[in-house]
This record gives C-alpha cells, sequence and structure tokens, in this order.
C-alpha cells in the first residue's frame, strides 16, 4: 500500500461497509471495547486473522487533541512518548517496541509504517462538548477541533490519525468500568470524512488501580496506600506519575491497534467484527518475559527504582505493554529475554 494512498482505502470501505456499520454502531459500541482476555502468550488459544482491509502503511500524521485542563509536565511525557516511536533511542527502544506491529501487512504485502510524526495538538481547554462524554463525543470533539478558527487542526482522510486525550476531571462512558481507551473511525455525516481516531483518558485520580496498573494497586486488592507501611511496594513510575504512565501504555496499545485495525476489518481474532481481539488486547498485562496472571514479567528498574522496558528520546524511559507478534505467535517485546 505504499503506493497507494490511505484515502482511497476510506472511500472504497466507507461506501461498502459505512450504512452495516452506522447501523450497528449503538450495539457495537457497547461491546466492541470489552477488556480481552490475557492469552499470556499462548500460540494454541489464538486465531489472528486478516480480514482484507487496510492497515495504516503511509507514514502517519497524529494530531492530539487535548481535551479538558492539562498539567503542563504531563504533556510533555506524553509528547516525549510519542516522538519516540520513530526516534531513534538505546535498545531496548519505543521505537524497537513498534517495529511488532510493523510486522503486520495489507492484502498488498505493504507493511505498517514505521513513520509516526506529531503533526499538530489542538487544545480543547473550553471543555467544548461538557465534562461528561459518550464514546460518541470523540468523533464532534474532532470535529470541533478540525472547524474552529483560527487554529483547527487540518482535516487529513490521507493518513491522517486523531488522538483525543481527556484530563482527569472527565468522565467518559464505561472509562475504568471497562475500558482506559478505544479506537473507531469516524462517521462522513458527523466529521466530513472517515478518519481513524483513539481516545485515552487520564486515570491518575478516577482510577489509577484499573487503567495505571502496575504503577497503583486495584481498589480491591487489600493493599494499603502508598506512604503507609507496606504501601510502598508497588513498581514506581518511570516518569514520576502513575496517571500519565499508565496513560502512555494504553496510548502505545490503541495506537498499535488503530495502526493494524483502522477500519475494524483488518487483524482481529474471533468471529465478531463488532467484538474484535485485537493485537494489544491479546497480551494486556504482559511488559516482560514470564509475564501474565498478576505478574507483568521482567522489566528493568532505573536507578531509582522505577519500572521501565523501553527507551525514549531526552533520555525517557517507558513502561508499554507488549503486543502479539505474528511471526513468533506469541506476546513479545524488545526487552523479552529470548
Amino acid at each position: 500500500m505504499q503506493n497507494l494512498q490511505l484515502c482511497s482505502f476510506f472511500f472504497f470501505f466507507s461506501s461498502l461497509f459505512f450504512s452495516t456499520i452506522l447501523a450497528q454502531y449503538s450495539w457495537s459500541q457497547n461491546t466492541q471495547f470489552n477488556q480481552a482476555k490475557n492469552y499470556e502468550g499462548s500460540s494454541d488459544l489464538v486465531d489472528l486473522q486478516y480480514h482484507m482491509g487496510p492497515v495504516l502503511a503511509s507514514p502517519i500524521n497524529l494530531y492530539v487533541i487535548w481535551y479538558g485542563h492539562w498539567n503542563p509536565t504531563y504533556q510533555s511525557t506524553i509528547r516525549d512518548f510519542l516522538y519516540s516511536l520513530s526516534s531513534p533511542a538505546p535498545y531496548p527502544s519505543v521505537a524497537d517496541w513498534w517495529s511488532t506491529v510493523r510486522l503486520y501487512t495489507d492484502q498488498t504485502g505493504s507493511n505498517i509504517t514505521r513513520t509516526i510524526a506529531l503533526s499538530g495538538e489542538f487544545y480543547d481547554s473550553s471543555y467544548s462538548h461538557g465534562s461528561s462524554l459518550s464514546r460518541l463525543s470523540m468523533q464532534s470533539i474532532i470535529k470541533n477541533a478540525v472547524t474552529s478558527h483560527p487554529r483547527a487542526l487540518p482535516l487529513n482522510p490521507r493518513n491522517g490519525v486523531y488522538l483525543v486525550l481527556s484530563s482527569s476531571d472527565v468522565r467518559v462512558q464505561d472509562f475504568c468500568r471497562a475500558v482506559c481507551g478505544f479506537h473507531y473511525f469516524t462517521f462522513p455525516t458527523l466529521v466530513g470524512v472517515t478518519v481513524p481516531y483513539a481516545w485515552v483518558g487520564y486515570s491518575g485520580s478516577q482510577c489509577p488501580g484499573v487503567c495505571a496498573y502496575p504503577f497503583a494497586w486495584p481498589k480491591d486488592s487489600g493493599r494499603p496506600p502508598p506512604g503507609t507501611p507496606g504501601g510502598n511496594t508497588i513498581m514506581r513510575a518511570p516518569n514520576g506519575d502513575a496517571g500519565t504512565d499508565g496513560m502512555i501504555s494504553v496510548i502505545a496499545h490503541e495506537l498499535a491497534e488503530v495502526s493494524s485495525n483502522p477500519l475494524v476489518n483488518a487483524w482481529y481474532a474471533g468471529d465478531d467484527p463488532t467484538a474484535p481481539t485485537e493485537i494489544a488486547d491479546l497480551c494486556m498485562g504482559v511488559y516482560g518475559s514470564g509475564g501474565g496472571g498478576g505478574y507483568v514479567g521482567a522489566v528493568s528498574k532505573d536507578r531509582w527504582g522505577n519500572g521501565f522496558n523501553v527507551n525514549g528520546v531526552k533520555g525517557r524511559k517507558f513502561l508499554v505493554q507488549w503486543i502479539w507478534n505474528p511471526v513468533k505467535r506469541r506476546c513479545f517485546g524488545p526487552n523479552a529475554m529470548d
């Protein structure tokens, strides 16, 4: 697909599938993003298949929408992670982690792109759609970002991906209860064109034990809170904030899946395209060799004892979950011990 523009795929597939998907949307959204099983690297249980849809083979222009009030330090950390996806860093790096995503191809044999450029940012600090959002609200937020003047984001149907990041005070449908993030594609009736997008929420104050694990204990774990006797045994976040570091792993998860399944008709396991198990779902909770069953696996520690498994730009370190390697047929990351 390197010589075939992504917009032609979008036009073709939206014309074929849009009416069906729109009709199914109300129940699709209730089932598609349920948490997947953790297969813990067992290839015998996985039937990951290619369903002939496009992957993101052209260089990605990533547009970030900061929804709500954001701590600039947290924004800087997230930006550095996004820059790290296509930038050199000491092995094992974020770019090395992305090389597993790149193993996925389309029907022409073109691999997912190695290039992800942070091409624009929009600050929706006025909460244009309020502080309580539905999943469908994300498309309206994108519409606002590409039509607001004078600093609108470009509407890029050729190779644009839109990433909506909501701040700590924003409530999102099913956030913490069923999802930490999700991806989908926009409807032309709402946004004007079909473009892939993802949403991820900041969980630091709402549900760190759910969406920022392993940097916070789950609520019902029986573990004491940090700062109390026995409460400091949780893994410390490499960039100093559990919500931000946990969010980065979710962002990695969603970017891997939106690239390999942008229109929900490419790479996934299962027979139901409205509830696909995708390449990151298969490895939830696995960050290193031996991971699974609540154990994150073998990861590194920096000199302060903070956990990480990949290196990024500016000396940053991150902990991101592994994804399914279609060649090895197991969960894999660049910090693997074998």
